[in-house]
């Protein structure tokens, strides 16, 4: 049994350092090119598996050669990888990232075997989604599977906390099994059709997010921290100040990190100032998976 069951991507990420983007029509050259393992599901897995969890993944990658080599690389960090499936004549999932000198990225996936995934797939996985702690889901995969999934953890009083990213327009009945519901503000501002920029425009549609229907909130609010509800007044808490390198695998360290804190049934404020310390982490190193912490780099900050 896990304490954190994740359905979710699992991508090869191609990413160019560059010294700045290219306009419309223009060449930049002089890239650095490496290549991560990534996928917001996989990078969430790995993240909350690094920071104690016992932790399950349901994915699907390619028969291109490129997904054996992700899938066991998550095995490695202490994922159980035994749902994750090869599907025959799909390509493996994949994310082309520009990063620059401020840490800044742009990415542009080509989802592939990801989107093979079904709701017929979650329902022959609904015993360890049962029973696991917490459910944690994205939207880099098809929407009716998270809905699917929620549904199953709700059904058996699993905790369902799904990260809104990228936005999708998702049902009410999604939303209201949701505790929490993870975005960051850009996320929060397409839910809510109105802005919700910085610690200020967090804190405000903190009590809007909830009345469309989650049990909590958290919002992101980059090098500034988070922003979190359980249904009284919202709250802030401020991130480490650290050197800033990529900011790539931020955000799935801390769904990782508040996933496995939640799993070990922390209060939301304390999961979620944890959850803070290790996106924190996460940016002072390349890369996705490459960059995420261990307990000692968290507890350190």
């Amino acid at each position: 049994m896990a304490d954190v069951f994740v359905v979710g991507s699992i991508n090869r990420d191609f990413v160019l350092s560059v010294e700045r983007r290219p306009a419309p029509g223009e060449t930049v050259t002089d890239a650095r090119l490496e290549t991560h393992n990534g996928g917001k599901g996989a990078n969430q897995a790995a993240a909350a598996a690094l920071l104690g969890a016992s932790v399950t993944f349901l994915g699907r990658v390619g028969d291109d050669g490129f997904g054996e080599p992700l899938v066991r690389s998550l095995a490695d960090k202490g994922v159980d990888t035994s749902l994750v499936q090869e599907v025959s004549g799909s390509s493996t999932g994949m994310a082309f990232i520009t990063v620059t000198p401020d840490g800044e990225n742009a990415i542009t996936v080509a989802p592939g075997a990801n989107r093979r995934l079904t709701a017929e797939d979650v329902d022959d996985a609904s015993g360890p989604v049962e029973e696991a702690q917490v459910l944690v889901a994205q939207m880099e995969i098809p929407p009716e599977v998270v809905l699917r999934a929620v549904e199953v953890a709700a059904g058996s009083g699993t905790r369902a906390l799904v990260n809104l990213a990228p936005p999708f327009e998702v049902p009410r009945a999604l939303l209201e099994k949701l505790d929490p519901l993870v975005l960051n503000e850009h996320e929060a501002a397409f839910l809510l059709g109105e802005r919700a920029e910085g610690v200020d425009g967090a804190l405000a549609a903190a009590p809007e997010l909830l009345s469309l229907g989650p049990k909590s909130v958290v919002v992101t609010v980059g090098e500034d921290g988070a922003v979190f509800s359980g249904g009284k007044s919202a709250q802030h808490i401020t991130a480490p100040r650290v050197e800033v390198v990529d900011t790539t695998g931020a955000g799935d360290a801390f769904v990782g990190a508040l996933a496995a804190r939640l799993a070990a049934d922390a209060p939301l404020q304390a999961a979620v100032a944890y959850a803070v310390r290790a996106g924190a982490a996460a940016v002072t190193e390349e890369g996705a998976q490459g960059a995420l912490p261990t307990p000692d780099v968290v507890e350190a900050l």
